[in-house]
């Protein structure tokens, strides 16, 4: 009898075992749960084609930036900043575009280089001082917050920047990050495909390449991680620099997308990023986590959102949702992580 209980696992006890440890496995499950109850609550609405278009392009902006914040959790950092730079980006290719006559091809480029020397500074900032990333991100959101309005008010007069879709260029630059596949209500947009991509490639360098084990070594035991000679340090930069590239994505998208920027665009959004990574199974200690997860993470920020309404409740509750949501994933990851560290080190 106790040699059967100590017996090796066989192989269909070792993948049951392994699916349940997955990181995106409680948030697929929560996925579906919630989209099969607002499904009857609203009395079949959320399976109509127009509603699922709705809980798609809620959820997309979230999702890109999830992922990265995803990834950059794994390695046991936050980005506060992330959020404010989805309006610094737009901000950016908005007024050079409609201010100083730029062709939007080339703004594209100046906006992701500064969007990118920004998140260089965060992460140069963490690994240099030693600060908590929580405070040096958030002294950066506060400085892109004012910067963002101060400067837009500065070249436009006002904090909303407009007609960007009379810039050169602006056609063949919205086939690409803004265009719609079908008819209203029901069309999707391209920028799911984007977000997809971007899952299979975070999935793949988290994965299969060298660069995800450092991640994943450096968010579970930093020093051990430098003794095996894990690059630390440029690791961490390269994942902030990875998040703010997101930021700039969402931020063009959207200033193409609609046209217009508001400076204060993406401020509050950090959190969401950070409940979706959560939510999606990435620890907030570090070592734990995946790309597909926090993307799982933000579909179900969509599918409350669109489907509180659909089932005829206050959209206050969102606010209510979200909070006991993040409380629950933190509690689940926390008893699922334990279990990950007991596995590891038997």
């Amino acid at each position: 009898m106790l040699r059967d209980h100590l017996a090796p696992l066989t192989p269909n006890r070792e993948w049951t075992r392994n699916l349940v440890l997955r990181p995106e496995l409680g948030s697929l499950v929560a996925a579906a749960l919630l989209f099969i109850f607002f499904s009857i609550a609203s009395s079949g609405a959320m399976f109509e084609i127009p509603t699922i278009a709705r809980v798609l392009d809620t959820a997309w902006p979230y999702g890109i930036i999830a992922v990265a914040v995803g990834l950059l959790m794994i390695s046991g950092e936050f980005d506060l900043s992330a959020g404010v730079m989805v309006g610094t980006a737009g901000a950016l290719l908005g007024v050079m575009a409609t201010e100083w006559g730029m062709n939007l091809w080339l703004a594209l480029v100046l906006s992701l280089g500064i969007c990118l020397a920004l998140g260089l500074w965060n992460g140069v900032l963490v690994v240099w001082t030693g600060l908590p990333s929580f405070v040096i991100t958030l002294g950066t959101f506060f400085g892109l917050r004012g910067a963002n309005v101060a400067l837009s008010k500065y070249f436009t007069g006002d904090a909303l920047i407009e007609n960007i879709d009379e810039a050169s260029g602006y056609d063949a630059l919205h086939a690409i990050v803004a265009t719609v596949f079908g008819t209203a209500p029901s069309d999707f947009r391209v920028s799911l495909l984007w977000w997809g991509g971007f899952i299979v490639i975070a999935t793949w360098i988290l994965w299969r390449t060298k660069i995800g084990n450092w991640i994943f070594a450096t968010g579970g035991d930093r020093e051990a991680a430098r003794a095996v000679g894990v690059p630390v340090n440029g690791t961490k930069i390269g994942l902030f620099m990875l998040t703010a590239g997101a930021a700039w994505f969402v931020g063009v998208s959207n200033a193409v997308r609609y046209t217009s920027v508001q400076a204060g665009q993406g401020v509050g959004a950090e959190f969401f990023y950070i409940i979706a990574a959560v939510v999606g199974g990435c620890r907030m200690a570090g070592g734990y986590g995946s790309a597909v997860g926090p993307a799982i993470g933000a579909l179900i920020w969509g599918i409350a959102f669109i489907g509180i309404p659909q089932a005829g409740w206050n959209s206050d509750w969102r606010w209510a949702f979200l909070g006991v949501l993040l409380l629950v994933a933190t509690l689940i990851n926390h008893i699922v992580g334990e279990r990950v560290r007991i596995q590891r080190s038997s």
